[in-house]
């Protein structure tokens, strides 16, 4: 944009100073149920509405589900489901799947728990692995503690959208 002068190209260097990397909803299954009850509430109060209860397995759905249109489709379907509500009930439509869900592991290894506690930590710290606010310190391990077991687990730092 900024060859074709459509983006003024001193903006562009100031904002990319200092650039942030934030993954795709579908690796954040994590931040889904907060979300999710974030956009009920705001939805409700601003139509009036009285949403007390999602139902456990709606909220399951809706975290196995790939969000390939990120939170904005998230969003959007609460929206929906929002006006759909009636009862103090959030009961919103089916949802339209583009990929295939993932399926729920009814009985996780150990493996696969500490696995997903450590790319969990990695994204909330924005994967900065050590300091006081970095992945280690919230799981309580060492940095090179943390190292290890990512290695051993396969879990790689995704890589930087910003660079070539």
């Amino acid at each position: 944009m900024v060859r074709d002068r459509e983006f003024r190209e001193d903006l562009y260097y100031r904002l990319n100073v200092f650039p942030v990397y934030l993954p795709p909803l579908r690796e954040r299954k994590a931040d889904i149920p907060e979300l999710v009850e974030h956009f009920v509430q705001q939805f409700a109060d601003s139509m009036d509405k009285t949403i007390e209860t999602i139902p456990e397995e709606t909220m399951r759905a809706l975290v196995r589900h790939s969000w390939p249109g990120n939170i904005r489709e998230l969003q959007n379907y609460i929206e929906r489901g929002v006006i759909l509500s009636n009862d103090g009930i959030f009961e919103p439509g089916p949802l339209e799947s583009c990929e295939p869900l993932e399926p729920e592991v009814s009985n996780p290894t150990l493996e696969e728990k500490v696995r997903r506690e450590i790319l969990a930590a990695c994204q909330r710290a924005n994967w900065k692995l050590g300091g006081p606010r970095g992945a280690a310190a919230r799981l309580g391990l060492k940095r090179t503690t943390l190292f290890h077991k990512m290695r051993c687990l396969g879990i790689a730092r995704p890589a930087d959208p910003w660079q070539d």
